[in-house]
């Protein structure tokens, strides 16, 4: 069956196929127009009902076997066979090879002819192959014009509905000023499903021509369609209109007070992808008063105990948005109970669908907390949870935690660090601190466990362990400094750059407590120049740290490791930082003191780490790819710039509608998402690569310096 089961395809059931947000969560459907569409697959299946030669589903298989040398005269000379199942079977060996990544566009005029057909199978054939080939032939595909125009005035209404939607899918701008009459009537078919494909046509239109939609009138059409009587099109309806205001950047759907009665009414008789539409809108809608948003809400609610867990996600999506418009009281809280089950429930599903569900619910628990606040139970792991389940688990279960059940926490992070799987033992070692810093109270608690932890002697959980207890010194200062010792005595088995930093940040910051501080120090200067920079870095402060406390044992210590950051490093962050500590320290030890013995900020707990505005954001982005990132849709969804003359640009994506066996529409989305989040690779903390506006060079006279920091220093006398 299509789509597999995989990780990459983790949204099929939180998903809408006729999706129209541009970051909508999306079941896998691969690019009809790539080469290894299994849509195509899809199509050749489809066997006659007559029992011909091509009837049976399984024998489809030899139409991708390969074929021998001239294949392409011969499916020339099928394509012209009078013998409508040779012409059948030859249309699809073309789908064949286009799927299977061979070029058949030169068999272009000779499919095309077979448009001329009253067979439903073999114009779906056709007009997938002429979905696949138009941009590469668009003056050809101007030649099935006609048959188009005479096809949306079919009596077949699937015949209609499918010559309405192929001519949306063709992206060539010439096509477009012949589709909208033959739109204009489907809008306004006798047919429903004629119309709810027109209306999904009419976004599609828009984001080839949005000029020629405001011209005809269309989205006026759209705003006439949400009062239809099938809910269908009142669905579809909603979806054009919500996708045109995405892709238009202005609200075109202006919910008032009669479309929300309709919508709502509409809301209990559609499908569930229909039900996922309406909901979506709802969510962008501001009722004016609490007692407006109590009413949608009611109306709303029933959806939580729907089988599909998309319309559920939504729903949840339109309660939490209402929430804060309802204000406090009694109601809200009994909605805040209602909450809780419908989510959990999603922990039962398949693990790639908990994945889905855990991103989600991290969001929302850090806007409402006091919804999930006592299930906190149903998050702790099990033994066959795949480990990206696992590690979203414990970032629930971190900002569920509390002083009621931190006990409980404890016990389940103790046992996941006896775990097999290094990184979750390493997750659940830093989750145990992370509980430290944000439970003042439970603090004390949490560093007896990660003692036992150390007394494991497991290398990765006392490396681990030496990282949190690095954190948890810096939250609570001059606390938990008896357990330095039993840290010190396990300094043979830090090997990783970050326990290494830690270790020797605890050290000089400590320094005075530590009677061989110096030692401790010098055994790590032996390898200073193997080391990775960021022990490098934390080693000369230190260093420096030890001299300030202690000058007379360590002067010659400080003076090697000045010597090897500044002469022998060619790291210039690592140089800088030498040369600064040598001017303070030759110039005023006292003022040296102040800065680098100075009082630091306590560190803050990152449980709840996203921004106010951006969190707001996300949870009405709850259910889309948004929620999954944990990005707002503009950092990974580029849109194409129009230019003047309505040209479409970058935004020619190929991703387009296909017609399957169903009927039904696969309304993608055509954007071009970017796999790598849309990070800008070039991006060096806003300093531009051609950047002018470069700081003077310090004199000599005033810095004590040669201007030329990153040269040999000049001779320096020793601090002192």
């Amino acid at each position: 069956a299509w789509p597999p089961k995989t990780a990459k395809n983790i949204c099929s059931p939180l998903t809408k196929p006729n999706s129209t947000s541009p970051n909508q969560i999306q079941p896998h459907q691969p690019n009809p127009t790539s080469p290894t569409s299994p849509t195509a697959i899809t199509a050749i299946s489809m066997a006659p009902k007559d029992g011909g030669p091509s009837s049976g589903g399984g024998s489809d298989s030899r139409f991708f076997t390969t074929q021998k040398k001239g294949e392409m005269h011969e499916l020339r000379l099928e394509l012209h066979s009078t013998d409508r199942t040779v012409k059948v079977d030859a249309v699809k060996k073309v789908i064949a090879s286009m799927t299977v990544g061979k070029d058949v566009s030169s068999l272009f005029t000779d499919v095309l002819n077979c448009v001329q057909t009253g067979n439903i199978e073999l114009k779906k054939l056709v007009y997938l192959y002429l979905i696949n080939y138009a941009k590469s032939q668009p003056e050809l595909t101007l030649l099935a014009v006609n048959t188009f125009v005479k096809d949306a005035s079919d009596p077949n209404p699937l015949i209609r509905a499918l010559a309405v939607r192929t001519m949306g899918c063709i992206r060539v701008d010439r096509i477009t000023e012949y589709l909208c009459e033959p739109l204009s009537r489907a809008l306004r078919d006798e047919d429903p499903y004629v119309r709810k494909t027109a209306a999904v046509c009419v976004a599609k239109l828009y984001d080839i021509a949005p000029e020629l939609v405001r011209e005809r009138g269309f989205v006026e059409t759209l705003h006439d369609l949400i009062s239809d009587s099938n809910p269908s099109v009142v669905a579809n309806g909603v979806a054009a209109l919500s996708e045109i205001s995405e892709t238009s950047g202005r609200d075109v759907m202006k919910i008032s007070a009669a479309v929300l009665q309709k919508l709502l009414a509409a809301l209990n008789e559609c499908t569930e992808w229909g039900q996922v539409f309406i909901l979506d809108s709802l969510a962008k809608y501001t009722p004016a008063e609490a007692r407006e948003a109590e009413g949608i809400v009611e109306r709303v609610t029933p959806r939580l105990q729907h089988a599909n867990s998309a319309v559920v996600m939504s729903a949840v999506k339109v309660i939490l948005s209402y929430m804060d418009v309802m204000g406090q009281g009694e109601g809200l809280r009994a909605l805040t109970r209602k909450l809780a089950p419908p989510l959990v429930t999603l922990l039962n599903s398949e693990p790639e669908i908990q994945y889905v569900a855990l991103r989600n619910i991290n969001l929302i628990v850090q806007k409402r907390p006091d919804v999930l606040e006592n299930e906190i139970k149903v998050f702790f792991c099990k033994y066959n949870d795949p480990i990206y389940v696992k590690m979203e688990k414990l970032e629930i279960i971190i900002k569920l935690v509390s002083e009621k059940n931190i006990d409980q926490v404890l016990l389940e992070l103790k046992e996941y660090a006896t775990e097999v799987d290094v990184d979750f033992v390493r997750k659940s070692v830093s989750a145990i601190g992370r509980c430290a810093v944000k439970l003042e109270r439970a603090a004390e608690r949490c560093i007896g466990v990660l003692l036992e932890l150390i007394q494991t002697k497991v290398n990765y959980v006392v490396q681990e362990s030496v990282i949190v207890i690095k954190d948890i010194f810096r939250r609570y200062p001059n606390r938990y400094e008896s357990i330095i010792a039993t840290l010190c005595d396990n300094l043979d088995t830090l090997d990783e750059p970050q326990a290494k930093a830690s270790m020797i940040w605890i050290i000089g910051e400590y320094a005075e407590r530590i009677d061989n501080a110096d030692e401790l120090l010098d055994t790590f200067l032996e390898t200073f120049e193997e080391e990775d920079p960021a022990v490098q870095l934390q080693l000369l402060t230190a260093t420096v740290k030890c001299f300030l406390k202690n000058p007379e044992e360590t002067q010659d210590m400080v003076q090697r490791v000045l010597d090897l950051a500044t002469e022998e490093s060619d790291n210039p962050d690592l140089r800088d930082r030498g040369f600064i500590y040598w001017r303070l320290l030759s110039t005023d030890p006292e003022a040296a003191k102040l800065v680098v013995l100075g009082d630091k900020p306590v560190i803050e707990d990152d449980t709840f780490r996203l921004e106010p505005n951006l969190l707001n954001v996300l949870v009405g982005q709850i259910a889309t790819l948004s929620s999954i990132y944990h990005k707002p849709p503009e950092a990974f969804v580029v849109r194409a710039k129009r230019a003047m003359g309505g040209d479409i640009g970058l935004h020619e994506a190929e991703d387009e509608d296909v017609i399957d066996e169903g009927d039904e529409e696969n309304y993608e989305d055509e954007n071009d998402v970017h796999g790598a989040g849309g990070d800008d690779l070039l991006d060096i903390g806003g300093l531009s690569v051609n950047d002018n506006h470069r700081p003077p060079a310090p004199s000599s006279s005033s810095t004590g310096l040669d201007a030329d920091l990153f040269a040999a220093p000049s001779p320096t006398p020793a601090p002192g």
